[in-house]
């Protein structure tokens, strides 16, 4: 039965978003997707990472680890979940989701869709900066 198929993406609150932004691109090497003044999306290898500013607090606070789900399964372990856990928050972005605490209190999602889409949301806003794919050292101009 598909179900959940890896981490989607992490999501970190950040004190301050510009010193986060430059040390996860300048540090780690996190490919810059699109910014606005209260976050932004970079990939590092596979994972999608989403920087979002604010205070951190474990208890207020929107950092999480979001599950990737097949679409045609969401519906089935979203209400398994919703039977067994507390909801923290309402899905407000693209493609469907579901934020929820595990046992311990660990802020996780269940998401169906990738940066790919959350981008493709996003390109009608004049709010947000997007960054052009990275040049590959093989490329030559023409």
């Amino acid at each position: 039965m598909p179900g959940i198929r890896g981490v989607n993406h992490v999501t970190l609150v950040c004190s301050d978003l510009d010193r986060s932004f430059a040390w996860y691109r300048d540090i780690l090497g996190a490919q810059p997707q699109a910014r606005w003044a209260a976050g932004a999306y970079l990939e590092l290898g596979a994972l999608w990472l989403c920087l979002e500013a604010g205070l951190p607090d474990a208890r207020a606070d929107d950092t999480h680890l979001a599950l990737d789900c097949d679409a045609s399964c969401f519906a089935d372990l979203a209400a398994r979940i919703k039977a067994a856990s507390v909801l923290w928050k309402e899905n407000r972005s693209e493609g469907a989701s579901l934020y929820f605490l595990d046992p311990d209190g660990h802020k996780l999602e269940l998401h169906v869709g990738d940066l790919r889409t959350r981008l493709a949301a996003y390109e009608s806003r004049d709010d947000v900066e997007f960054f052009p794919p990275p040049v590959s050292g093989r490329e030559t101009a023409s």
